[in-house]
């Protein structure tokens, strides 16, 4: 569940189930309010897993974990993935080095299994895994004046680079500030707080300083298919990052950890076999709907939504390499209720906004 249920019920939210936990769907108007966090700024509760990991081995324990190099200077993070042995996603993770310890941020049900699952494979090494979702609350503050906002009412000032933080205070209560890597195509930041402090820290981002208005998940799904960024629920899990452009995640030089041979061998050998595109259209399709090139079939939507921004629909879609590299000539069509409807393909983002992600596919 929310750590704010009632504050959120107060705002006239509604709700849903996202890997397990109780999330806000929207406010009412997430048209109208995935506008408002385009053009100045919105704050959302983000629903996520936490865990701490401690121990003079905790760096190198992580590192040779995932996919992606562990900072070892304090203040800076990553997003790194944990694969399978054929090099498939199992999970994708943000670590940041807090000195004494990391912190590892994971999607809404993912913790409490690696938690466990790290503590097990431990042996010898000097490594403590704690999930400790329940002792903090994520808040994402998004939007075109996100900066402004923060600053306004933050102790420090906000961090430049990507991934990287700062902590601070935010009417008396003790914050972290993480840049995010532009997921929304806006400036970012994650604020990051003790449990007990979440509802004067949401009040404090919605209300004090530059206003900003509160958007759920719906917004969310939205701002972050027009900015063209994957999500693990809906392209990224199972997939081979590779497919995906994922360069982000993965980094092909570093030691060995589990999937690795399989994602370096793609890489090297130039194997992906599919790409991430835009497509417009007359409808909305439904997720895993056919994408077809001509009388081929071509790929699958992964999820798409009636753009606010584009005001017509947009989805992404997985596309067989050949045809997505060459997207925009092609003779594309989308299934949408059993009809084949004509569909417009395009290299992503679909808006350019004051950010650009940081997971958008290299064309």
């Amino acid at each position: 569940m929310t750590l704010l249920s009632s504050v959120h019920e107060d705002h006239q939210a509604t709700f849903e189930q996202r890997g397990g936990r109780s999330v806000v769907a929207d406010y009412g108007r997430p048209e109208r309010t995935h506008r408002a966090v385009r053009n100045v700024v919105g704050v959302i509760e983000h629903a996520v897993d936490v865990l701490t990991v401690t121990g003079d081995d905790r760096v190198d324990y992580v590192d040779n974990a995932v996919s992606n190099h562990v900072p070892a200077e304090e203040g800076a993070g990553v997003y790194a993935l944990l694969l399978n042995p054929q090099g498939r996603i199992r999970t994708e993770m943000y670590v940041y080095n807090a000195g004494e310890r990391l912190l590892v941020v994971l999607p809404p049900g993912k913790g409490d299994g690696i938690a466990e699952e790290w503590q097990e494979k431990t042996f010898i090494q000097d490594v403590d895994i704690e999930y400790a979702t329940d002792d903090f609350a994520v808040f994402g503050v998004h939007g075109a004046k996100a900066t402004e906002k923060i600053a306004s009412v933050c102790s420090v000032q906000t961090p430049d680079e990507q991934l990287t933080f700062v902590r601070g205070s935010m009417d008396r209560a003790g914050v972290t500030v993480i840049r995010t890597d532009g997921l929304t195509g806006e400036e970012g930041y994650e604020v990051i707080c003790r449990a007990e402090d979440a509802r004067n820290v949401f009040d404090t981002l919605e209300n004090r300083g530059l206003n900003a208005v509160p958007f759920g998940y719906r917004a969310w799904d939205s701002l972050t298919l027009e900015a063209g960024t994957p999500l693990f629920e809906t392209e990224l899990e199972d997939e081979v990052p590779n497919n995906l452009g994922l360069r982000n995640a993965v980094d092909f030089e570093k030691g060995c950890f589990v999937g690795q041979e399989v994602v370096s061998r793609v890489e090297n050998r130039g194997q992906a076999t599919k790409q991430l595109v835009g497509l417009t259209t007359d409808a909305v399709p439904e997720a895993d709907a056919t994408v077809f090139a001509g009388d081929e079939t071509a790929g699958k939507v992964t999820r798409a939504c009636e753009s606010p921004m584009l005001e017509t629909p947009a989805a992404l879609a997985l596309l067989d390499r050949d045809v997505a590299t060459t997207v925009a000539d092609a003779e594309l069509a989308v299934r949408v209720d059993g009809e084949e409807l004509p569909a417009d393909g395009q290299r992503l983002p679909f808006i350019e906004g004051s950010d650009e992600s940081a997971r958008l596919p290299s064309y």
